[in-house]
């Protein structure tokens, strides 16, 4: 699977990330060497952006894993005043190459508003960088929910590899 990424150190910056098909969830690797992926979930409504990494309405276009992040926003585990009209989108961030959080094992790090983040309108700022997810984590304007059981492995991949994609159906 091919999905596009922000640079959570560089606001911003797309690349691009592959996973290797039918590789065990978690990865057998030591926690110490995992990294935070983050997924920042915008509920319905957002103005955030035109459009997200990973679109769920009209179609969601990320079929590994979309339906299953907008069911944890809008359940009790997650953010239901906020996210229980559903889910417009949601955004991959991570470190690239260099980065200080940069590793081969990423775990899933959710990061969904709050009913405060909402009345404060953050759910219509783009998040783009792990810095501003900590600010709103501390604030009380945004939760993170990590995912320590779908822990994955990855690897940047060049844009001219994702441009050559077909799309996943």
């Amino acid at each position: 699977m091919l999905e596009p990424v922000y640079n959570d150190e560089q606001a911003g910056e797309i690349g691009y990330i592959k996973q290797p098909t039918n590789a065990p969830q978690p990865v057998p690797a030591n926690p110490v060497a995992w990294a935070p992926f983050y997924l920042v979930v915008y509920p319905v409504g957002s103005t955030a952006a035109p459009t997200f990494l990973c679109q769920h309405l009209p179609v969601d276009n990320c079929p590994t894993h979309g339906n299953g992040i907008a069911a944890l926003a809008a359940s009790a585990a997650g953010e239901p005043d906020v996210y229980g009209a559903g889910v417009a989108g949601h955004d991959h961030l991570m470190d690239f190459p260099g980065g200080p959080d940069f590793n081969i094992a990423w775990e899933p790090v959710v990061v969904l508003f709050t009913p405060k983040g909402a009345a404060d309108g953050v759910t219509n700022e783009h998040i783009l960088t792990d810095a501003r997810i900590s600010a709103l984590v501390a604030s009380g304007d945004a939760i993170e929910v990590k995912l320590p059981t779908r822990t994955f492995i990855c690897a940047s991949v060049p844009a001219t590899v994702y441009n050559l994609a077909k799309p996943a159906s």
